[in-house]
């Protein structure tokens, strides 16, 4: 009687333990399958970042040292929503670490199109509402319907035509960046199209016609470089930042992170660095920069929100500034006579 009883329940055990296996292998099955599904355009803002599917964590490449001063490489896209997160922390930077910091602009491939992974990424309609959930946690304007009215089937066109900016000028291949990051995330423009990143590219002061033929030429090649330094330095997701020193060593910070871990990667490998001062005058601060959204120049002036927005709109009265605006919020741009 014992005997039977201690069978009956080790059957149970046993069945139970069977059940729970196949239940946790179901779970690690499907946990993988939504990993390797996951759209790259759906970005975690926790993470602060935009993750593309069978990436690695792991930094495989040693990171060139620079012999004249720091250098910060980034690794970005032109429609990664949490690389717009971190624009009011690049153009700090710049104001305070310009002068010693060399920044290196690297494309990442975040969406080479709609089927890559087997038709298991979602439709673009579905990324409209992430977007405008994104804009709320980062308190950048994005609209995120244009993933409702005219879909991007790829990111790779606008990433080409900024290696194609870079063959011209680097500063005014910054400058296109920005305009077409406008373009996509406020104004609702597919920037694959050639009618939007001429329009960019004409706005930048580049030559229109080098950069299409520089576009279906030597950018593009230049492109596939950038994808494969992704995949040497072990990038995962954008933004990236790699922060070197001249002999070789490195910080880096992974996403959207406030503007202080930034500046503390600089100074582990720099303790003794200085940063340059700058006037927070509102005539001052748009010679710098031709655009702020409201967050970008409160931040980067020091005034509250609701004295910055005030100074913007009185420029804004003058015809000095053009508002651009979305159902996320405002941009303001300075008008060139």
């Amino acid at each position: 009687m014992l005997l039977d009883r201690f069978f009956i329940k080790s059957c149970f055990i046993f069945l139970g333990l069977t059940i729970y296996f196949h239940s946790l292998m179901a779970q690690t099955k499907q946990h993988n399958q939504m990993k390797e599904n996951q759209n790259p355009l759906i970005c975690n803002p926790q993470i602060g970042a935009c993750e593309v599917p069978d990436s690695t964590n792991d930094v495989k490449a040693e990171l060139p040292g620079n012999t004249q001063q720091l250098k910060l490489i980034y690794f970005t896209d032109p429609i990664c929503s949490s690389c717009w997160g971190i624009e009011p922390q690049l153009k700090k930077l710049k104001l305070e670490y310009g002068q010693k910091l060399e920044i290196e602009y690297h494309m990442g491939g975040l969406l080479p199109d709609w089927s890559y992974n087997s038709g298991g990424i979602s439709k673009p309609s579905d990324v409209a509402h992430h977007w405008d959930e994104v804009s709320t946690y980062y308190d950048m304007p994005i609209d995120g319907d244009v993933w409702l009215e005219d879909p991007l089937p790829s990111s790779y066109p606008p990433s080409i035509a900024f290696k194609a900016a870079q063959l011209q000028n680097k500063n005014k291949a910054l400058i296109f960046l920005r305009l077409i990051r406008e373009m996509v995330f406020l104004q609702k423009k597919n920037i694959t199209q050639w009618e939007h990143i001429s329009i960019a590219a004409s706005q930048a002061g580049l030559d229109t016609l080098q950069l299409k033929q520089d576009f279906a030429g030597k950018a593009r090649n230049n492109f596939e470089d950038d994808l494969k330094l992704s995949k040497q330095y072990g990038v995962r997701g954008f933004p990236t930042v790699f922060v070197t020193d001249h002999k070789g060593n490195k910080e880096i910070v992974y996403g959207a992170r406030p503007y202080e871990q930034y500046e503390a990667a600089i100074k582990r490998l720099e303790p003794g660095i200085s940063k340059s001062k700058y006037s927070n005058e509102i005539d001052h601060l748009f010679q710098q920069f031709d655009s702020y959204t409201l967050r970008e120049f409160s931040e980067i002036s020091g005034y509250s929100k609701m004295v910055s927005e005030q100074m913007l709109n009185d420029w804004e009265k003058q015809h000095k500034l053009q508002r651009i605006s979305t159902k996320n919020g405002n941009l303001w741009r300075k008008i060139n006579y």
